[in-house]
């Protein structure tokens, strides 16, 4: 009976301790609900609930004429929550009388699957009631305003459960086109969720103006990580502002397109072209090609803001000089020493062989002779060069261009009293070595000089637009009223014009307009190795027309190693006188009105060949002339009144002959007999050579020809 009692007074005891446990729970839970209820439910949403920031739609940068360079476009990633309210109601029946005609528009309408894969993949989410199952991605802006009128679609979000997240991608609809220069939009969350931009160009100068002001909106975090958002949580964000650009995209178009030809047919390693607008500043085209490891060629870095060793171009600053102190005057005689001169233990050599001794000073510049500027500068400022290099400052070459974009490097130039300077810095100083600066800086200098001395601060963005409508306007700029004296001013200019008529870049004569500026060519260090890899950089700066100027341009090429062609004539000047050409076309206001004249004869014609090859054509086609030529080696046919007429060509030894009119050919065996490098430029008959005929030869000159339809 002992026993009996003492397992019931345990059993009491136990069902009194569970008793009082549950009675504790329960007032515990009680406690938890009613009086720390808001702080649990606030600890809960601060965990489920955040706030996303919402992107605003980024400006658009246009072109002058409203063209569209940059832009982003909407895309959309469909999403739908199966657990919606109103989607669950009665059973589903919502779901159920709209899945299959919402299968069948969803196929017609991305093409990718069949209604009934799309009616199978809606029934397996409903069935397991996926918070936020991703139906698509990437949609495009047309798809989505189509799928809003859906069925099921059309009854609202909390009806259908469908969720649409809006992202966009920056596009450039004119592709590589000033690519470098309207810049990339890139931008991505780094581990610490900030956001980092990876701008370039004029996406990052004008970053801040395009963002615009971030919005923001309430999510609640489901099963799976995943967030949804809150109906009516939204802040709306502010769209950025869009630009309005200076360049013209034809202009643009004509400017990439020639120098990606040349840099094709050089197999060159990069280049730049950049063509502004006399009087303003504006800069019309920018292009920027690099040699990718594939050998295609992309706009990958800014080489116009990237500063190089300018090499002749920059001789413009020593005439500038030596005219501006009255030290010369362009009929002073300078002795080239047949293009050769020593100076202390170093020997300055012209780049193209002339064997010319006295000449004028402005005959100097048209040989682009290295010994003609390293005398000038050496007579005339080895006692104070200090006074060379202030010309220099006082052009601001040595500031910034202002542009605006990053990436622009510093000038740099050796200054007397400097470690770098040295007893040859002055004479190489003089034709462009022992100082680097930007394309976009030597531009500036030859489009002062064609703007009457005034130099302009080179600007890329006309407006910033709000809404269609203009928010700030940028005007003209002027950097230094004039750079020199009207004198000056005017001896400069017929220089210029001077080495296009009679100089280097005879090749570039147009009989449509006139054009002014000069060629360069540097030898260029290739990194660690130095010169030995006999890398040139060729370039070609002036404007056009010459008596009314309108534009002004440079053309700098980076020549592969060892390339057999690197003249700035033959490798620059092409590319510079296609633009021209094609600019000049397109700007009719530009052109000179003639009165109708007479046709000529469309019959007349000039042929220029071997000998040998006439008399057999004539022989197979029966063909008869007046022939005066006998079996001379070389022939000219013209068409006169008694009819063909076929005279032997005359050769004089050590001269150089007339090869106009010849077919590349003929051209290449004759003048390649007489050991001179012959470069080629263009296809046809020769229209143009670049030695004038009777000049005096040399074993191993190069000459150029301009190729042309016959």
């Amino acid at each position: 009976m002992e026993i009996k009692k003492d397992i019931l007074w345990r059993g009491y005891l136990v069902f009194l301790g569970m008793l009082i446990f549950s009675l504790f729970i329960i007032g515990k839970a009680a406690y938890i609900q009613h009086v720390e209820g808001d702080y649990w439910r606030s600890l809960s949403d601060s965990i489920h609930l955040q706030y996303q920031e919402l992107d605003a739609d980024r400006g658009t940068i246009f072109s002058e004429d409203g063209s569209m360079l940059s832009s982003s476009i909407p895309f959309f990633d469909v999403r739908i929550d199966f657990s919606a309210q109103g989607l669950r109601d009665k059973s589903g029946a919502r779901f159920r009388k709209h899945v299959d005609s919402l299968s069948i528009h969803l196929a017609s309408l991305f093409g990718d699957r069949s209604p009934a894969a799309y009616r199978s993949e809606l029934e397996q989410g409903f069935k397991s009631k996926e918070r936020y199952h991703l139906l698509k991605r990437n949609i495009s802006f047309r798809e989505y305003q189509a799928l809003r009128d859906f069925p099921l679609v059309r009854d609202g979000r909390n009806k259908s459960g469908f969720i649409f997240e809006d992202r966009e991608k920056r596009l450039t609809p004119f592709g590589l086109l000033a690519n470098r220069t309207i810049g990339l939009s890139r931008s991505y969350v780094d581990g610490s969720g900030r956001i980092i931009n990876k701008n370039v160009g004029l996406e990052l100068a004008y970053d801040e103006v395009l963002t615009g002001v971030r919005g923001r909106r309430l999510v609640r975090r489901i099963s799976g990580g995943a967030y949804v958002p809150v109906e009516g949580s939204e802040t709306e964000p502010e769209n950025g502002r869009d630009i309005r650009t200076t360049l013209d995209i034809n202009v643009q178009e004509i400017a990439h397109q020639a120098l990606l030809r040349q840099l094709e047919a050089m197999e060159a390693t990069n280049g730049t072209c950049i063509v502004m607008e006399v009087k303003t500043g504006k800069i019309k085209a920018i292009a920027n090609l690099g040699r990718q490891p594939d050998g295609t060629y992309h706009e990958d870095l800014n080489y116009a803001i990237t500063g190089t060793e300018p090499g002749s171009t920059f001789k413009l600053v020593t005439m500038l000089a030596v005219f501006e102190d009255g030290l010369v005057t362009p009929e002073t005689q300078v002795d080239l020493e047949k293009g050769t001169w020593r100076v202390g233990s170093r020997t300055v050599r012209d780049s193209e062989h002339h064997g010319r001794n006295g000449v004028t000073v402005k005959q100097a510049f048209e040989l682009s002779s290295n010994v003609g500027m390293a005398k000038l500068a050496m007579t005339h400022y080895a006692a104070n060069p200090m006074r060379f290099v202030e010309h220099m400052k006082k052009l601001g070459i040595h500031q910034p261009t202002g542009l605006g974009l990053a990436g622009e490097t510093k000038t740099v130039i050796q200054t007397p009293g400097t470690r770098s300077w040295s007893a040859s810095s002055l004479p190489w100083l003089s034709f462009g070595y022992n100082v680097k600066l930007t394309p976009l800086h030597t531009l500036m200098l030859y489009n002062a000089v064609a703007n009457g001395g005034r130099m302009m601060k080179p600007y890329l963005v006309n407006a910033i637009l709000r809404d269609g409508r203009e928010e700030r306007s940028f005007s003209p700029e002027v950097v230094t009223e004039r750079i020199c004296g009207p004198q000056t001013l005017e001896r400069l200019r017929g220089c210029l014009e001077g080495v296009v008529t009679d100089g280097t870049a005879r090749i570039l004569r147009s009989p449509l307009y006139s054009i002014a500026g000069k060629t360069g060519t540097a030898q260029v260090a290739n990194g660690n190795k130095g010169y030995s890899d006999r890398i040139y950089q060729s370039s070609f700066a002036g404007y056009f027309p010459a008596d009314n100027p309108r534009y002004s341009c440079i053309v700098v090429v980076r020549n592969k190693p060892q390339a057999k062609v690197y003249y700035g004539s033959a490798v620059a000047g092409p590319v510079f006188r296609e633009v021209a050409d094609k600019i000049y076309a397109l700007d009719v206001s530009a052109q000179p009105s003639y009165a109708a004249r007479e046709a000529t004869d469309s019959t007349a014609f000039r042929w220029v060949g071997a000998g040998r090859d006439f008399r057999l054509l004539q022989e197979r086609m029966g063909l008869k002339s007046l022939d005066s030529a006998g079996k001379a080696g070389w022939t000219v046919m013209t068409n006169e009144t008694a009819g063909p007429v076929r005279r032997s060509m005359a050769l004089t030894s050590g001269q150089m002959p007339s090869v106009e009119g010849m077919g590349l050919r003929d051209a290449i065996y004759l003048l390649e007999n007489l050991r001179l490098k012959v470069v080629p430029v263009g296809s046809g008959r020769v229209k143009r050579q670049s030695v004038e005929p009777g000049t005096p030869i040399r074993k191993g000159q190069t000459i150029t020809l301009e190729m042309g339809a016959p």
